[in-house]
């Protein structure tokens, strides 16, 4: 923020008429800069990156995400089978560009304005606890109110609480069957609002990887160039004519 009278009273927040506050209460996620959580969609340049995602979760995790405990080439088919043409896929990145949590919002075959979806996300365990599900179930519903689906579907097995407690949070009826619960929410109609949201958070995201991606590459010739010339390295030759061709 600046402290320039025209744009900021007294207490260095942005006045209410400011074009800058107009953004901000159309995107509620971006009020509070510690609940803004980069949010992208994912294509099929992603893939490789989805199945690692997967495979690095344990044979617990496994089962709560598909019903089962998947093994490596069970997973591989999964993901190998994603549409992404129908489908839609939304990721969070670490600052490596570890795909550390994801979302598969799968669609029913049915005219989308007829139809349902249904969600399943996975986050590894190292940062769960952040709210990472959460966010990810929230634009996955506001992606699919743009999209003219009426209900969400989760489908989970019962036991899996954490799942259960993100629907009911967001409002969902969740309905016991034994080992498996499903939640659904009504969703309401695409908004003005929820369309600029939508606009606004993919493009923060894609903008927020493109910095991640070369961060990790101004890292990594670092890396290189400080490993090239390491002092007392009789290979380090080498590795210096290996730096200068990439």
């Amino acid at each position: 923020m600046t402290n320039n009278p025209k744009t900021s009273d007294d207490s260095g927040l942005t006045p209410a008429g400011h074009p800058e506050q107009k953004v901000l209460a159309l995107v509620p996620a971006l009020r509070k800069p510690d609940l803004m959580v980069p949010i992208r969609s994912l294509g099929a340049n992603h893939r490789a990156r989805i199945a690692t995602h997967l495979k690095e979760l344990n044979a617990h995790d496994r089962y709560y995400r598909f019903g089962f405990p998947a093994n490596d080439e069970q997973i591989q088919r999964y993901v190998d089978g994603l549409n992404f043409e129908r489908d839609e896929i939304f990721g969070i990145y670490n600052r490596h560009l570890t795909l550390i949590a994801m979302a598969h919002v799968a669609y029913s075959q049915l005219e989308r304005h007829k139809a349902g979806a249904e969600f399943g996300v996975s986050v590894l365990p190292h940062v769960r606890g952040r709210g990472y599900g959460a966010r990810l179930f929230e634009r996955a519903v506001m992606h699919a109110r743009n999209e003219g689906v009426r209900t969400m579907y989760v489908h989970v097995l019962s036991e899996n609480t954490a799942m259960l407690k993100i629907a009911r949070n967001a409002g969902a009826k969740v309905e016991r069957d034994g080992a498996e619960s499903e939640g659904h929410l009504v969703l309401p109609p695409a908004t003005l609002d929820t369309r600029v949201m939508e606009m606004v958070e993919e493009q923060l995201a894609h903008a927020n990887y493109q910095i991640k991606l070369q961060a990790k590459f101004i890292r990594n010739t670092f890396s290189a160039i400080a490993q090239a010339w390491r002092p007392g390295d009789p290979d380090r030759r080498a590795r210096q004519r290996s730096a200068a061709d990439n």
